[in-house]
């Protein structure tokens, strides 16, 4: 039986049926059938719950005259990524803007819920970070499809007739890249912080380390951003490939 975290062991014990029923609907076993939640998957949990709770208290209480301090901190994430997004896609980014901004926040606190003692922080292992990738990619090369139809495939023969053939398969393993690039970049990150900061803790003692806890916040405060950043940089980037028609295809 591998540890579990008291949300974890509570959601095994009330859930844990579900979660069985679940796995069996696709076929799938769990190691451990009176566990089957692991701790990144409650730690999810625990942020989604979260932030659907945020956002149905920042949805009451909006309010045009008197905003309170929590729209407004929402309100300036939103115009920075809504303005970022219209910077690099241009025309339509609108209806980006409410994935990217879920998404950062989503990347954000699973960082920042490990510092909580009881906590882990789910990036920390890479099927997360794997989750949010291969999301992602599906995400914008649906938006590819939808904006230009087959003529999306188009894009990925490049623009000397008889050297598509070629540059197909090169920018199939490419965008298939993306997909690890986008894992082991947040992977990496969450997993250097927390060995640094280990080691500090494993150096010197208990007052010192604090300190060190703190710049580990930033940090991981920073990985969300950086992590957002890249994620809005792989999607953003085909969003503008779409808007440019394939050129010299028929030279």
């Amino acid at each position: 039986m591998p540890h579990q975290l008291w949300v974890t062991a509570l959601l095994n014990k009330y859930f844990a049926g579900v979660a069985n029923a679940i796995l069996g609907v696709f076929h799938l076993q769990a190691p451990y059938p009176q566990a089957p939640i692991p701790n990144y998957v409650a730690m999810q949990i625990v942020v989604f719950v979260f932030l659907v709770l945020v956002f149905i208290l920042v949805r009451s209480r909006l309010s045009v005259e008197n905003p309170g301090h929590l729209q407004q901190v929402f309100e300036s994430i939103n115009s920075m990524i809504s303005q970022q997004s219209h910077e690099v896609i241009g025309h339509g980014y609108e209806r980006f803007t409410n994935y990217l901004v879920t998404l950062g926040l989503f990347i954000l606190i699973c960082n920042l819920i490990g510092l909580i003692p009881g906590f882990e922080a789910p990036t920390a292992v890479p099927s997360v970070p794997l989750g949010c990738a291969v999301v992602t990619w599906f995400y914008y090369h649906m938006h590819g499809i939808r904006e230009n139809g087959p003529g999306y495939i188009k894009h990925f023969l490049g623009p000397v007739w008889w050297l598509a053939p070629l540059m197909f398969v090169i920018e199939v393993a490419s965008h298939l890249a993306r997909i690890l690039s986008l894992t082991v970049r947040l992977f990496a990150n969450m997993f250097a912080g927390d060995m640094v900061t280990l080691v500090f803790f494993s150096l010197f003692p208990i007052a010192i380390p604090v300190i060190f806890m703190l710049l580990h916040s930033v940090y991981r405060r920073g990985c969300g951003t950086r992590a957002l950043n890249e994620f809005r940089c792989e999607r953003e980037g085909v969003c503008t490939v779409w808007r440019q028609p394939p050129t010299g295809s028929d030279s």
